[in-house]
């Protein structure tokens, strides 16, 4: 009996086989067994899990060896992040298209408060984590969504300028000579195109009006073949339905022909928000597009076919038309979002608005990364030890992800719930769904 019941079971063996395809992805040899270890120490109880809590769970008889192991292996070793998340995104996704095709492409960013100011990339920013400006550090990163589940697959700090032109920072936090200054939307498409690179499977790519106010990333993104639903700020100008810019000036008896669009005093065009206010109130319907933890979610909605006005009096040829989706909660004195999109001209309200809502499924994967997997809880200061980390909290989370797609939806809602090992080499991963035991 007792040792039928020392066995490891179907989940451990899994377990156990992700890792190790982990650790042969990190290379050298040395590297592999504190890979491991950091992996299970990410899973285990805890309330925190940086690097001394999580020695003394692992090894509580020789805590400063594990220390120093698991301090080596994400502040120093040279593993690259890039190969591993290859790896974890090899094993999870596939588990996730079991359940659903893949849907969408997420981008986003999160932000870690920090006291000081020696840590790489930390400055006064805004951090969505507390809604305001702060001290903190702030990372891009592109996820994989299915309609049920996502997982993110690129992760990378954003370096302020003031950062990337001080010498003395760089080499305190041993940021690589390559890194260079860059917006956060293009990070993102730096990622975007490496997951195209990959031939991932396409979806939509979905973003916040930070990054699809940006007139250059949503080009891209076309450029790239690929469809977007992105917010946009209020101020964001338009063309009317059924109108565009005036055409270029006639050609004059010198000189090359003009080629460029024209706008005239009485021909402009309109911020979002001053064609949403024009629209009669016939023109928004109401949609649910899911349901909440209590209740169904729905609001007000309405979707006009539009052309971007963006600086087009620099172009010869119009923007193409696209779908502007407004957002105007019942009660409300005016919109309160809008979202620009490529989806096809036939595209159903209800399609839109489920779509364009979809980002929303990456705030669970921040929160349990957060919360539950130690993403901010990294002490360190360097540039590797910050990617290192979340590099493998990204890979513990990944395994999460793909036990729960083994099972039914009804096995995978909620938070994590985690169940407490026998020890550290008794091992069972937190958060994931248990299998039936036999009669």
């Amino acid at each position: 009996m007792g040792s039928r019941l020392s066995a490891p079971g179907p989940q451990e063996r899994r377990f156990a086989a992700y890792i190790e395809g982990l650790a042969i992805a990190a290379g050298h040899e040395d590297r592999q067994a504190p890979l491991k270890s950091y992996c299970k120490g990410l899973l285990l109880p805890g309330e925190r899990t940086s690097i001394e809590p999580m020695a003394a769970r692992l090894d509580s008889e020789n805590v400063q060896r594990m220390r120093q192991s698991l301090h080596h292996l994400v502040a120093k070793a040279p593993w690259s992040d890039d190969v591993v998340l290859e790896q974890v995104r090899n094993y999870v996704l596939p588990t996730m298209q079991k359940q659903g095709p893949v849907v969408a492409w997420i981008v986003d960013d999160t932000g870690f408060p920090k006291k000081g100011k020696h840590s790489v990339g930390v400055t006064r920013q805004y951090c969505g984590q507390v809604g305001k400006q702060e001290n903190c550090r702030v990372a891009v990163s592109l996820s994989v969504a299915t309609w049920s589940s996502s997982l993110p697959v690129a992760y990378r700090l954003y370096l302020p300028k003031e950062w990337v032109e001080d010498a003395e920072k760089r080499k305190r936090t041993e940021v690589p000579e390559e890194v260079e200054f860059q917006t956060k939307p293009d990070i993102a498409l730096d990622q975007i195109r490496a997951a195209v690179a990959a031939n991932l499977h396409r979806g939509v790519v979905l973003a916040d009006a930070a990054y699809g106010i940006n007139t250059g990333f949503r080009e891209e993104l076309t450029k790239l073949g690929l469809q977007y639903a992105v917010g946009v700020q209020s101020s964001m100008t338009v063309w009317e339905p059924g109108k565009q810019p005036l055409p270029a000036k006639s050609r004059g008896k010198m000189g090359r022909p003009p080629r460029l669009l024209q706008r005239s005093t009485d021909h402009q065009p309109v911020s979002v928000k001053q064609l949403a206010m024009s629209l009669p109130s016939t023109a928004f319907r109401e949609v649910t597009w899911r349901e909440g933890t209590d209740r169904k979610l729905r609001s007000r909605f309405a979707t006009v076919r539009v052309r971007p006005a963006h600086r087009d009096y620099w172009k010869a040829e119009p923007h193409a038309a696209e779908w502007l989706l407004i957002e105007w909660p019942q009660g409300d004195a005016e919109p309160s979002k809008y979202w620009i999109s490529t989806l096809p001209p036939d595209t159903s309200l209800k399609a839109l608005v489920k779509m364009a809502k979809h980002r929303w499924i990456i705030e669970r994967d921040y929160e349990e990364l957060k919360q539950e997997l130690g993403l901010g809880h990294f002490e360190g200061r360097n540039w590797r030890g910050f990617h290192h980390h979340a590099t493998l909290c990204i890979a513990a989370y990944g395994f999460l992800v793909a036990e729960r797609n083994r099972f039914s939806p009804s096995a995978r809602a909620g938070h994590l719930r985690f169940t407490i090992p026998a020890s550290a080499s008794d091992f069972r991963p937190r958060g994931s769904p248990r299998t039936p035991r036999a009669a």
